[in-house]
């Protein structure tokens, strides 16, 4: 870097310094005169911060959004001396630094760090982002949200005429330029969203713009906020991760020993458990006996006292001792054989939530009816418009998560409820919930070799039409 470029730097530093340190005495009256968009950024981030998450909060000013967040722990840090003070001063029970963002000192690991309409004050972008890896671990949580620089004549206009806070000029930052100083400095980027059409509260339209209008595709790219949610790169600490694979089965009778000679081993050892539910063949019959055939397999045997695929799943998931969780349908056309790609998925940290995919290698000529294809693709681009990420194949019987993340989402089931009779939404909004990043791993579809499908085409396909709907409410529209 030349002297030249360290003075425009020092220039530019000097500026915003003194920019946030006047604006302190006035920025809570400020806020709260615009309380309606701030509080729009913290209830979007709250929706994915967990009650025991530790939170940071880069550019925490005066600590009024770091106050409202969800979290068992805080800190704020600010380069403002005078925003330290206030903050300190209104919310004694949350730790607050002078520190600058380039050179962060705490001797703590965050879950979630925010950094909330500041990346257009940094000098050194990546500096700061290289810095934060210092207060990261390896399931750290990163949202960043930040104007659309679409909006920089509208803003600029608003300061001109009185309505917004004169500000230093800063760096107006697209979504792929973010993504760019992310991947650089050792991150992903899993998702990005738009919200806020309207900033301003104007009763009923500010509320239909923003939670209907603002939210649909085309028009969700003119909204104001944008949000960038990643994640450092790396692997989960190495060692033997033990495994569950839960097998739902009703009437599958002819599946479950075939089931058993092709399951692979992997991990450092694995469970077994076989949940039978409301059969008319000897599926329970034969299910028992299995045991004591084959002793070299951990096997567990349950019956579901519910009805439906989803009950059996979480009764499952109830009595699993493993690190991670698998589901196999029982009637194998998700092949045993694919199930160490999914564990090595989860455990080079690929991804925290591993979704199976049907839908993109050719299938066995009667895998999948014609129909049921076309209803697949469907909800494929329905749920990747409602989730804000790839999901190809809602309805594969194979998905993967560690346990100590469903037992969060156990925690988080109230708020979706027990709406889902196929398990697969279940887990999948609640991954989402927890914002865990979830990827698609394409599989093999075989054809069943015995027996007939579960899944009837078109009472099936309403509830699907019901989960996008519901989706939709909790999720897009929430």
């Amino acid at each position: 870097m030349t002297e030249s470029d360290i003075k425009i730097k020092s220039k530019r530093r000097k500026r915003f310094f003194d920019h946030f340190e006047n604006l302190a005495p006035n920025l809570k009256r400020y806020r709260k005169r615009y309380a309606y968009f701030w509080n729009g950024i913290v209830r979007y981030c709250n929706y994915f911060i967990h009650e025991d998450d530790s939170i940071l909060e880069i550019g925490c000013a005066t600590g009024d959004m770091l106050a409202k967040l969800k979290g068992r722990k805080k800190v704020g840090i600010d380069f403002s001396p005078k925003m330290i003070k206030t903050a300190k001063a209104q919310y004694p029970e949350i730790d607050f630094y002078v520190q600058d963002a380039t050179e962060i000192e705490l001797n703590t690991k965050f879950d979630t760090i925010v950094l909330s309409h500041v990346t257009g004050y940094f000098v050194d972008v990546l500096k700061v982002l290289d810095s934060i890896k210092n207060v990261c671990h390896h399931r750290t949580r990163i949202i960043i949200n930040y104007y659309n620089f679409l909006w920089e004549p509208a803003l600029l206009a608003g300061e001109l005429l009185g309505f917004k806070k004169r500000s230093p000029k800063q760096n107006w930052l697209t979504k792929k330029d973010l993504q760019t100083f992310l991947y650089l400095s050792g991150y992903e980027t899993y998702r990005s969203a738009r919200r806020v059409l309207l900033p301003i509260n104007i009763p009923i339209i500010s509320w239909f713009l923003n939670k209907f209008i603002g939210r649909l595709p085309l028009i969700n790219h003119l909204c104001l906020n944008q949000y960038v949610f990643a994640r450092p790169i790396g692997y989960l600490p190495q060692r033997g991760y033990s495994t569950t694979i839960v097998i739902p089965a009703r009437n599958e009778s002819g599946n479950l020993e075939n089931a058993l000679n092709r399951m692979p081993n992997f991990g450092s050892k694995q469970e077994i458990i076989f949940v039978e539910g409301n059969s008319t063949d000897d599926t329970w019959e034969q299910m028992q006996k299995l045991p004591e055939m084959y002793p070299q397999w951990n096997i567990k045997v349950y019956q579901q006292t519910g009805k439906g695929k989803g009950d059996a799943v979480r009764l499952g998931f109830s009595m699993a001792t493993g690190d991670i969780l698998m589901i196999l349908d029982a009637d194998l056309t998700v092949p045993p054989e694919d199930l160490p790609s999914f564990y090595f998925a989860i455990t080079n940290n690929k991804g925290e939530f591993i979704n199976g995919s049907r839908l993109v290698y050719p299938m066995e000529r009667n895998a999948m009816r014609l129909l049921n294809l076309f209803g697949n693709k469907f909800f494929s681009i329905m749920f990747s418009w409602l989730l804000e990420q790839p999901i190809k194949d809602t309805l594969c019987g194979t998905k993967v998560i560690f346990k100590s993340d469903y037992e969060k989402l156990i925690k988080n089931r109230a708020f979706f409820g027990e709406f889902d009779p196929f398990g697969d939404f279940d887990l999948i909004f609640g991954a989402y919930k927890l914002n865990l990043k979830i990827i698609d791993l394409p599989i093999r579809y075989r054809e069943r070799v015995y027996g007939d499908t579960n899944i009837s085409r078109f009472r099936h396909g309403l509830l699907l039409l019901k989960m996008v709907g519901y989706a939709a409410r909790k999720i897009k529209f929430y």
